[in-house]
């Protein structure tokens, strides 16, 4: 067993680097202190064809699988970019695999091109205040009216929405109270956003302020019968389709940035120097990093393990979510080591550690909270009662 990195996931990070190389901290920083989506970056990322790096070849992407996808997302994130340069791509790797699996030919000629090309930027509306990971319990409705839906209701914590030309809606069909189980009634959307009916509000929050986050407040926004993707009322088993894609993506955006924190509080251990030595020279300085380097590199194993499982078309439930937990739990330990081992330059925006060690937060809070992955090990692994 080889876990060597292939010579194609060697040449996708090579160009990847080189993408990313043209943008430098002070970049990442501008976007962070000004709030501004990184245009040019997603541009050039587009450009260079890696949008499409998980999609079919008939529509310009390239098919190299999530395996490919999850060495980009690192790299993306490692080269100092974070988790505002790899949340302003995300969407477009994974986000639209329910229409690559379940949508017409008519669908997918129409909607995976503008995405792959970067022409069209995508958000992902799944997440209600009310209902959080209870998918199955989401209440904004779609009712059809003839050819087209109405869509209404309330979604919050939707990425990118301030900038996006479509979204991936994921609403009610069927009331609640007219189901027969509890995963009927939920249909899949990928739909213009249309802001006059669609009220889009920023939510101030603590870090990746590059890339926007947002509660969306839908009024009767209409959506043709012709957007809707796969059959009314089964888009909660469409949805499924893209989690575990998401998860694998995230985990190894995770590694990214800690690898990005570890290199610089490295950098920095080398080159400071107190009581006429460097401080990389005491254990207490090298013990923590060490043992963040070996967390991270076996965080990675599961991330690549988990790809190659999802590529091979196999069950990857399991080490998905164990690998966006360990990747998780190993970037937050890298970030806070960093910004430790700077010390008071550490909490210095000029040294970009407090910048990994906010975002760094996102891996480890979504798609899934590491207390549910957690259950979801004890119950699928270890065979202990449902908990939830």
């Amino acid at each position: 067993m080889n876990f060597d990195p292939t010579s194609e996931q060697e040449s996708i990070q090579d160009l990847a680097e080189r993408v990313c190389s043209r943008f430098d901290d002070g970049y990442w920083l501008d976007c962070d202190r000004k709030a501004l989506f990184p245009h040019d970056f997603y541009a050039a990322i587009a450009d260079a064809g890696l949008l499409g790096i998980a999609m079919p070849e008939a529509f310009g992407g390239s098919d190299l699988g999530i395996a490919a996808a999850a060495t980009l997302m690192r790299t993306i994130a490692e080269s100092g970019a974070g988790m505002a340069g790899a949340s302003s791509v995300h969407m477009n790797i994974f986000g639209l695999q329910p229409v690559v699996a379940f949508g017409t030919p008519e669908q997918q000629a129409r909607m995976l091109p503008p995405l792959i090309r970067g022409e069209e930027k995508a958000c992902f509306a799944v997440t209600e205040p009310d209902a959080g990971l209870n998918t199955t319990e989401l209440k904004v409705k779609a009712e059809r009216e003839g050819d087209v839906y109405l869509i209404s209701g309330q979604k919050i914590w939707i990425s990118t929405a301030q900038v996006a030309d479509r979204a991936l809606i994921l609403a009610r069909t069927t009331p609640l109270e007219q189901r027969v189980r509890k995963t009927d009634g939920l249909s899949l959307f990928y739909a213009k956003l249309d802001r006059s009916k669609a009220d889009i509000r920023v939510i101030e929050k603590m870090g990746r302020h590059g890339v926007d986050s947002n509660t969306v407040f839908f009024d009767r926004m209409e959506v043709p019968a012709e957007d809707r993707i796969g059959e009314e009322g089964n888009g909660f088993k469409m949805i499924l389709h893209g989690l575990n894609p998401e998860r694998i993506l995230i985990a190894a955006e995770a590694v990214g940035i800690g690898r990005a924190a570890l290199r610089r509080a490295s950098d920095y251990a080398r080159e400071r120097v107190v009581f006429g030595r460097p401080i990389g020279q005491n254990q207490g300085i090298q013990h923590p990093l060490a043992r963040c380097w070996m967390n991270l590199e076996a965080a990675n194993l599961m991330v690549m393990k988990a790809a190659a499982r999802f590529d091979g078309k196999l069950d990857s439930g399991v080490d998905a979510n164990a690998a966006k937990y360990l990747a998780a739990e190993a970037a937050f330990s890298a970030c806070e080591t960093a910004v430790q081992t700077l010390g008071g330059m550490g909490y210095a925006a000029e040294y970009h550690v407090e910048r990994y060690m906010r975002e760094c937060f996102i891996p480890r809070i979504a798609p899934v909270s590491p207390q549910m992955i957690m259950n979801f090990i004890a119950e699928k692994v270890l065979d202990l009662p449902k908990s939830y």
